[in-house]
């Protein structure tokens, strides 16, 4: 948590390192080209104080652009506003690390509800079609085949496995186990249509 704007804020953050250098990572990011190859197509005026749409998904503004280190944005869907931070970082062995941060204002009764895996499940489902297909040099993300891969077994625990390391690093911050369990539950649910009493597993 931390204040925002003015207002009090919560936080996702995640990490991944991908075996490429800064230069690629940044443009798989950052590239209209390369971008529907492992995410979605995207369209906007990609500079400072540009606005881009995400097909199907989230849109906004381009806040600050350092290439190939930093870029924020606003994250605009369904009404709400957010802001989404990813810094790149060069590692010794040539390899890049990547750090994102999502900050939202979130009331409560909806934090208590889903936690941090509300975010953090479509973020490790997004980062996950970069790491496995395009960085690896496997053919791009069908959007049909991604989507039917979600709704499969394989596809269906990870997604719940996911959610529970989202709990667990709920409870590493400060929630109480039943809740962040609680929570889990419900995001898996979510994501996977499953029974929102049960407790995610995989």
């Amino acid at each position: 948590m931390r204040r925002h704007r003015g207002r009090e804020a919560k936080v996702v953050a995640l990490s991944q390192t991908d075996d490429a250098d800064i230069a690629d990572v940044w443009d798989a990011y950052t590239s209209p080209g390369r971008n529907p190859r492992w995410f979605l197509p995207v369209t906007g005026v990609f500079e400072v104080g540009g606005r881009y749409q995400l097909e199907g998904n989230a849109g906004g503004e381009i806040l600050d652009c350092e290439p190939p280190q930093q870029l924020t944005i606003t994250w605009e869907y369904a009404g709400d506003v957010s802001w989404v931070e990813l810094r790149l970082s060069e590692l010794a062995d040539g390899r890049t690390r990547l750090d994102l941060e999502h900050v939202a204002h979130v009331d409560d009764e909806r934090w208590e509800q889903f936690g941090p895996g509300a975010v953090g499940v479509g973020w490790d489902l997004a980062l996950l079609g970069l790491d496995t297909t395009h960085m690896s040099g496997a053919a791009p993300v069908d959007p049909q085949q991604a989507m039917g891969w979600q709704t499969s077994d394989e596809g269906r625990r990870f997604m719940a496995r996911s959610s529970e390391q989202w709990g667990q690093a709920s409870i590493r911050a400060g929630t109480t186990e039943g809740a962040a369990v609680g929570a889990a539950a419900r995001t898996t649910a979510a994501y996977t249509g499953s029974d929102p009493a049960a407790e995610p597993t995989g």
